[in-house]
């Protein structure tokens, strides 16, 4: 007995042992990041980035807000690029921290700069289609410039059968640095024309990048933590959704009509958050092949388009008393709602878990369907108050379709595909 207790006191850990104060400051303060391969499968989400995120509501609040203003062809457009190089300053950021950071200064301190280049760009972002669009992409050039030096880092402490991927991605973000720095020059189409050439280019070269290096994967980089991002980013841009509704609602005259509107206007947000929270979120996706790669940038369009429907809750609400909701905001919600159905049918397949459930092919028919019904209704322009209804009971005729399913198997519609 003697002996088991001897021999479970060696394996309790002990006190830490003391450091001096200059050993231990530079140790925390230079420490070099995690290589590839280092992957911390147990981590969970920190408070620094969910402080980092908070940066990036304001960025897409700013951007949201413009459109909001401006819901013509190019005012969506002009969303549409200056989110996509939103959604990539935060894909860049989250990753690295997920693989390579630590919980010491040197990440914090990186961090944090990355966090002061995001909030002055938020200054400039709602007039990212004028002369403002100027500083934002020099801002831009030297937030791509700190990642990818964060990159760089990483890569020079890679093995080096592990470096030609690294090698990889760190060329396109240089050649994006210069390619953005250039458009400080030009006329401000010229400068939005290429900034959407950038956005295209980079996600359709760094997927590819990505794909290769997963068709076989040397280790695992898929966690927990990582899934719970992407998920928080979804509640970002959710929030676009509330805000609109209230823009709304305080910037026009009250009465039952118009109030019963933005509410049903924020039922439809309730809706986008119920069909991904219980058929996306907390699921794993593979490892291998196209699904990651799959999984991560079709969220780009995802998130796009519940900000954009943040956006047009402004003129829902604005427009409540019309007897048509205006072709751009009529365009604009049904648009959004089937962009939002039909990634969603994208990403099912890339879940670890889509082949133990027949249901999933089943619920990517119906998504499929009320996405063309979404597109009907936008089109028709229904009275605003019909078209925040008829746009809601999709959403919930989805999300019920796949409860009875999942109930018809025996499973929980939030089952986690780790368990």
């Amino acid at each position: 007995m003697s002996d088991m207790s001897d021999s479970a006191s060696e394996s309790r850990p002990g006190p830490a042992e003391a450091v001096p104060l200059g050993i231990g400051t530079r140790r925390w303060l230079f420490r070099p990041p995690r290589r590839h391969g280092e992957v911390d499968t147990a981590r969970s989400v920190s408070f620094l980035e969910l402080f980092y995120d908070l940066v990036y509501v304001v960025l897409i609040g700013q951007a949201a807000h413009t459109l909001a203003e401006d819901l013509s062809w190019r005012g969506t457009a002009t969303f549409a690029v200056v989110f996509g190089l939103i959604w990539i300053a935060w894909i860049n950021g989250t990753l690295f921290y997920e693989l390579h950071g630590r919980e010491d200064g040197h990440t914090r301190s990186l961090i944090f700069v990355q966090m002061l280049l995001l909030s002055l760009m938020a200054v400039y972002v709602g007039h990212a289609d004028g002369d403002d669009g100027r500083t934002l992409a020099a801002l831009y050039a030297l937030l791509l410039a700190l990642l990818s030096y964060q990159w760089y880092s990483v890569y020079r402490l890679d093995l080096p059968e592990l470096r030609r991927t690294p090698r990889r991605y760190l060329i396109v973000m240089v050649a994006g640095i210069f390619l953005i720095a250039a458009s400080v020059a030009l006329s401000v189409d010229a400068r939005l024309a290429v900034w959407a050439v950038f956005v295209v280019a980079w996600c359709s070269v760094e997927c590819v990048v990505l794909i290769f290096w997963r068709r076989r994967p040397s280790y695992d980089v898929v966690t927990d933590s990582m899934v719970e991002r992407f998920g928080l980013f979804i509640i970002i841009v959710l929030g676009e959704v509330v805000i609109g509704v209230v823009n709304g609602l305080a910037d026009t005259e009250r009465s039952a009509l118009v109030t019963a509107t933005g509410l049903l206007g924020l039922a439809v947000g309730f809706g986008f958050w119920w069909n991904y929270a219980d058929l996306v979120s907390r699921r794993l996706p593979r490892e291998t092949g196209h699904s990651l790669a799959t999984w991560i940038f079709v969220h780009l369009p995802l998130t796009m388009a519940v900000a954009a429907a943040g956006a047009g809750m402004v003129g829902l609400v604005e427009h409540a008393a019309d007897h048509r909701t205006p072709a751009a905001v009529s365009w604009l919600m049904g648009g959004s709602v089937a962009v939002m159905l039909i990634t969603t049918v994208v990403l099912l397949p890339t879940l670890a878990d889509y082949d133990r459930y027949p249901a999933y092919k089943s619920v990517q028919a119906l998504l499929v369907m009320a996405a063309v019904v979404a597109l009907l209704a936008g089109w028709f322009r229904p009275a605003p108050w019909l078209l925040a209804l008829i746009l809601l009971l999709l959403l919930f005729a989805t999300w019920a379709f796949a409860f009875v399913r999942w109930l018809s198997q025996g499973s929980l519609i939030n089952e986690r595909s780790a368990d």
